[in-house]
């Protein structure tokens, strides 16, 4: 069978077998498996078991159940709130600085934590019942933490961009410096939709700011700053070439746990038993879906499909932005219905070859990418952040937290857009950091 036409129908039958409800490793194995059988015969999966546990045998790949355990210990903890406290006592003077303090713990936390759900959870909990009571609108209150949350996958340490670096072969050190100024931009265009909105349908006599001490000021900060210092010194110690990201990555993890334990009393065997559960977890439900992945791309090149719709994209008269239009419109859909890691996973074998041979950057589309994925976690049916504002705030209703976000979509819409006319907001950090890539 044509390759052109194979792809398509493998593509097909990927979405049916997921939305089947069967987890997305056994998922990409059953339609790995089944294809290699029809079109290579039986004796073709003699290999799968040497592929599968080959995609693990990967040095970096050590740093995701770190950086995971790392998010875990902090997001097992009060830090959440002691960061939202202090960031709400330095900012409260300033106007609409509550939703600023919001979304600026949003975006800390989900650096430190990586997790959107456990971020939307952590700061929804202080904020929204604070931004309800000062007189923010329902919406902004629900929708500005539903988006907020989102930026944990773009802002590094990130574990979406471990996974691509992964999955495409790319550096990880690139990839976590090309989303930090875009991350930077999507929580300005954040803050401004929040003002903005803030003030076209806030009471005004309700917003006012709370006055706090410097003393209150103060005393909060040494339950926040150890945190922070821990993630700068991740990210010096990657840049400064002390360390790869593996390293540095343990060494966090041990950091946060230590400082978990002694702040926050979290020396309690039960407790830390908990964190190392969930974390074990998670981590070993993505690199299920890392080796599954990696037999389903094996699947891809073995019946020669990902090299025939790059030779074919290279031989179409087609404007390069159109067909990037289409592989973003493909992403966004994807993104409503799988997480983040999934897409990647599952897209990257094959498009990657479609960006490279339409002459895009690999670091610049590994942005575009997570932020169309950043959608898809604030986008119905599934858009996991919704449900857990709606959990977090029971009586504020789904179609109210929907309506809230679909503002912070526009604004991640707008970033893509940016990031098409200036590519250099995703590729200069990196560039000017590690030096032009090759």
């Amino acid at each position: 069978m044509d390759p052109l036409i194979l792809g398509p129908l493998v593509a097909f039958t990927t979405i049916v077998v997921l939305f089947s409800g069967v987890s997305v490793a056994i998922g990409l194995l059953i339609v790995s498996a089944g294809f290699l059988i029809a079109f290579d015969g039986v004796r073709s999966l003699e290999l799968m078991p040497e592929i599968l546990f080959g995609k693990l045998d990967s040095f970096a790949l050590l740093s995701i159940p770190m950086f995971i355990i790392m998010g875990s210990s902090i997001a097992s903890t009060r830090a959440g709130a002691d960061l939202y406290e202090a960031l709400e006592r330095w900012l409260t003077r300033i106007p609409g600085g509550l939703v600023i303090s919001n979304l600026g713990a949003c975006a800390l936390f989900a650096a430190m934590s990586g997790s959107s759900p456990a971020t939307c959870a952590a700061i929804g909990k202080m904020g929204i019942p604070e931004m309800r009571k000062r007189g923010y609108p329902d919406g902004v209150a629900a929708g500005s933490i539903a988006a907020g949350g989102t930026l944990g996958i773009l802002i590094p340490p990130s574990v979406t961009m471990i996974v691509y670096g992964i999955a495409t072969e790319t550096s990880i050190g690139r990839l976590f410096l090309a989303g930090v100024i875009p991350g930077l931009l999507l929580v300005v265009l954040f803050m401004a939709w929040s003002l903005y909105s803030t003030w076209k349908s806030g009471d005004a006599s309700l917003l006012a700011a709370r006055s706090y001490s410097w003393r209150e000021k103060f005393e909060i900060l040494p339950r926040v700053v150890p945190f922070l210092l821990i993630i700068l010194g991740v990210l010096y110690a990657m840049y400064g070439g002390i360390a790869t990201p593996s390293e540095t990555a343990a060494v966090g993890a041990l950091l946060c746990l230590l400082i978990a334990m002694i702040i926050y009393k979290l020396w309690h065997p039960r407790l830390l038993w908990q964190v190392l559960r969930d974390s074990t977890k998670e981590s070993v439900m993505i690199l299920f879906i890392i080796a599954a992945a990696g037999v389903f791309s094996y699947m891809l090149s073995s019946l020669y499909i990902t090299q025939s719709i790059a030779e074919w994209i290279g031989t179409m008269d087609v404007n390069p932005w159109a067909l990037m239009l289409v592989v973003n419109i493909f992403l966004l859909i994807a993104g409503f219905f799988l997480p983040p890691v999934a897409v990647i996973l599952m897209a990257a074998p094959i498009l990657l070859p479609v960006i490279t041979t339409a002459g895009f950057d690999p670091i610049w589309f590994a942005v575009v990418l997570t932020i169309n994925m950043e959608i898809g976690l604030i986008s119905p049916p599934v858009g996991l952040n919704l449900y857990v504002i709606n959990g977090i705030a029971p009586d504020i209703s789904l179609k109210t937290i929907l309506y809230g976000s679909l503002p912070y979509v526009g604004c991640m819409v707008l970033a893509i857009i940016l990031l098409c006319l200036f590519p250099g907001l995703a590729t200069w950090l990196p560039d000017a950091v590690m030096g032009a890539s090759r």
